[in-house]
């Protein structure tokens, strides 16, 4: 049975990446998400790695369920459980919340920033390598390739900002809470 504290620090760690996955519901610039933030914040902060790994994900996957059929639901001929290539995101993910458990041993400021901006290469090269084969719109060969990562730049620049600004929010204030309830360490 999980003591007050843990059940406290869970909560408060649960909360925040919910408001964090929520939070692309605001108008925001293109890819300015939080989504490389919270797989970091679960690699970070979840004693249980499974835990790290799973619930930014499915605060993910219950974001993309509003978004999918109610913000967007002019897009969708019916109720949409997974968009297409929805993989690619969930598994780019992951991909980070492993990075993480990494770059994240001790948490600093630094090694929160060099996460995030690993973390925005990372997402930026497996999304974009994802869109190439079979595009029309590239040629299938290395000069496709590179065509496509050249077309995804401007897109990398709103990944980079929302990966760093979601950090420092998540990362912060989490700390902050724990300058606060002193006993969210020791849970």
């Amino acid at each position: 049975m999980m003591s007050k504290k843990v059940q406290i620090k869970s909560t408060l760690l649960i909360g925040m990446l919910l408001l964090a996955a929520f939070s692309r519901m605001i108008p925001h610039p293109m890819n300015f998400a939080p989504i490389g933030a919270m797989g970091l914040f679960g690699a970070a902060y979840f004693s249980r790695k499974w835990l790290a790994v799973l619930l930014p994900l499915v605060t993910l996957w219950l974001s993309d369920l509003v978004i999918n059929n109610l913000v967007m639901a002019g897009y969708y001929n019916e109720f949409t459980w997974f968009y297409e290539g929805w993989y690619w995101v969930y598994g780019t993910t992951a991909l980070i919340t492993f990075t993480g458990f990494f770059t994240l041993r001790k948490v600093e400021f630094s090694s929160v920033i060099g996460s995030s901006l690993l973390a925005s290469a990372i997402f930026f090269l497996a999304t974009n390598f994802a869109c190439w084969p079979g595009n029309a719109m590239y040629s299938q060969d290395f000069s496709g390739l590179m065509a496509c990562y050249a077309a995804g730049i401007p897109f990398f620049q709103g990944t980079l900002a929302g990966n760093i600004f979601y950090s420092i929010v998540l990362f912060g204030g989490y700390e902050l809470a724990n300058a606060k309830i002193p006993f969210l360490k020791s849970a």
